[in-house]
C-alpha cells in the first residue's frame, strides 16, 4: 500500500491508447467527429462506502532508552517556548532533508536553517512549532534503512503489505486514504464533537480516512472523518490516528546525546 497502484499493466494499456491515437483515422470517422460532440469517457462507478476486511496491525513499541525520553522532554520545552537558539544546539551538523527521493538540505547553511525551512518554523502562524511539539510527544521511532544509526518518528505499525494492497484495490483507494490508530478502542463519534454519540470503536487495524469539507473542520480541524471496518462513518480526534507513510522527524545518538538528524517529508518550495 505504500506504493502507487499504477502498475506496469496500466502503463502498457496507456501506451496502446497513445499508439492508437497516432494511427491514420478514416475520413468518415473524421466527419462524424466534427458533427458529434465528444462524449466524456466513462468512469467505473466508485464502490459504495461500507464494511471492509480489516488488515490487522501491530503497534510499534516505544524506544527503550531513558535518555531518549529526556531528549523528547527537552524538545517539548523548546517547542513550547519557540526557542530557536536552544533548538539549534540539538540539530546535527549534517542534517538531511528528503521531501521525496533526494536530500535537498543546503549544506552551506547552518543546520538549524534547513530544519526551520523543512518544518516551517519561521512562518507567521508558527504551525511548525506545533509540529515539533507533536514529534516531541511521540515515543516511538524506527530505524532508517538508508542511514546507519538514525531513527525516525513516528514508527509505523507492522501489517501484511499484500493484504493492504488487496484492500486498496477493492476499495479503489491508495495509501493516502488510510491511517492507523495510536491505540486500541478509540471511540468513533457520530459528529465532530467530544460529546457526540459513540457509533463504533476502532480496533488495531488500518482505518479508512474520508474527506471532510465541513465548515467546522475547516476552521478547527480537530477531528478526522473515518469509515470503520464495520461500515460506520464517524469522527475521531485527529491526533488519535497517524497516516501510513507520513512525514517523520529523524534522530541520531551522537556521543551519548540525541540530536535531530533530519526530516523525511515536507514541501521543498514553501
Amino acid at each position: 500500500m505504500r506504493h502507487s497502484r499504477l502498475s506496469s499493466t496500466v502503463l502498457a494499456a496507456a501506451a496502446l491508447v497513445i499508439a492508437g491515437a497516432l494511427a491514420p483515422v478514416p475520413v468518415m470517422a473524421q466527419l462524424i467527429a466534427q458533427v458529434q460532440p465528444a462524449q466524456p469517457p466513462t468512469q467505473p462507478p466508485e464502490p459504495p462506502l461500507g464494511p471492509y476486511k480489516p488488515v490487522p496491525i501491530t503497534l510499534p513499541p516505544g524506544v527503550n532508552d531513558p535518555s531518549f525520553e529526556t531528549f523528547r522532554q527537552q524538545l517539548a520545552d523548546i517547542a513550547k517556548n519557540k526557542d530557536r537558539a536552544a533548538l539549534a544546539r540539538l540539530v546535527a551538523a549534517n542534517f538531511f532533508w528528503v521531501p521525496e527521493n533526494k536530500d535537498i538540505a543546503d549544506k552551506q547553511k547552518p543546520a538549524i536553517d534547513n530544519l526551520s525551512k523543512a518544518l516551517s518554523l519561521d512562518g507567521p502562524d508558527g504551525f511548525g512549532w506545533e509540529a515539533l511539539a507533536a514529534y516531541a510527544a511521540e515515543a516511538t521511532a524506527m530505524a532508517d534503512p538508508d542511514r546507519k544509526g538514525v531513527f525516525c518518528a513516528p514508527a509505523e505499525p507492522a501489517f501484511d503489505e499484500r493484504a493492504a494492497d488487496q484492500l486498496a484495490n477493492v476499495t479503489h483507494t491508495d495509501a493516502a486514504d488510510w491511517a492507523f490508530p495510536i491505540r486500541d478502542g478509540i471511540e468513533v463519534r457520530a459528529a465532530a464533537k467530544q460529546d457526540a454519540a459513540v457509533v463504533d470503536k476502532l480496533g488495531l487495524y488500518l482505518v479508512r480516512v474520508l474527506p471532510d469539507d465541513s465548515p467546522a473542520n475547516a476552521v478547527l480541524a480537530t477531528f478526522a472523518k473515518v469509515l470503520t471496518a464495520g461500515g460506520k462513518v464517524g469522527y475521531v480526534p485527529i491526533d488519535s490516528i497517524l497516516p501510513i507513510g507520513g512525514e517523520q522527524l529523524c534522530y541520531v545518538k551522537d556521543g551519548g546525546t540525541w540530536k535531530i538528524a533530519g526530516f523525511l517529508g515536507g514541501e521543498p518550495n514553501h
